[in-house]
């Protein structure tokens, strides 16, 4: 029996545009850890996705009309693997976008992508960041309003996003979000680890000096 030979689709959706994730470690670094944090801190809803870089197809039958958020979330999807962002397959709209920028993207990033973000991917809250603060403004934020954007104004130094329930700021040299309820930043899985450890690490170094002082009483009864 002759086995079957599928035929290749003829039309493809690449899964990368060719282009470098980032420009630089910097830049890579910002969108990792907001990733991270996002994950993190919507753990426990199973119908929020959290992604970035990746190939998003706006226009069925057109792989050319296609745009790579930075960062991005939306809701109404689950926590599955998808290979590509197609808004005919997944939710139309998008939730929040984050794009960390440059003196070589900030054009686009002000305009062309401003412009699909408003008015195709209707994404409720965007936010550019420049994280070696060399173009101006280095870091700001829109909601959406209509199919315009508008500037959201900076509350004790952070950009309040009501989408996510969390502001954005900067915490020690680094973009981070702000929980305002809980009065506290929120951190990447791997420095909540590093933390754990610092508490483990002090926890048995005041058992040690518990048992020394037991061991001190015992010697002069």
């Amino acid at each position: 029996m002759k086995k079957r030979i599928g035929a290749a689709p003829t039309l493809v959706y690449p899964e990368s545009d060719g282009e470098p994730m980032a420009e630089t470690p910097k830049h890579l670094q910002v969108m990792t850890d907001c990733m991270d944090v996002l994950r993190g801190y919507f753990r426990g809803v199973p119908d929020v996705y959290i992604a970035g870089n990746m190939m998003m197809y706006y226009e069925e039958g057109n792989p050319r009309k296609s745009i790579s958020p930075d960062v991005f979330m939306v809701r109404g999807l689950s926590k599955k693997e998808i290979r590509t962002y197609k808004t005919w397959e997944q939710p139309p709209t998008l939730d929040f976008v984050l794009e960390v920028a440059s003196p070589s993207t900030y054009t686009r990033d002000f305009n062309e992508k401003m412009e699909i973000y408003a008015k195709i991917l209707r994404v409720k809250a965007y936010c550019i960041y420049d994280p070696y603060h060399e173009i101006d403004p280095s870091f700001v934020g829109f909601r959406l309003v209509g199919e315009t954007y508008e500037e959201i104004p900076f509350v004790n130094g952070r950009i309040p996003l009501e989408v996510l329930g969390l502001e954005l700021g900067e915490h020690e040299g680094a973009v981070r979000l702000y929980d305002p309820v809980k009065s506290a930043w929120l951190f990447t899985s791997q420095e909540r680890v590093a933390q754990a450890e610092s508490r483990a690490q002090h926890a048995e170094a005041e058992l040690e000096k518990l048992r020394a002082a037991l061991q001190r009483l015992e010697t002069t009864e």
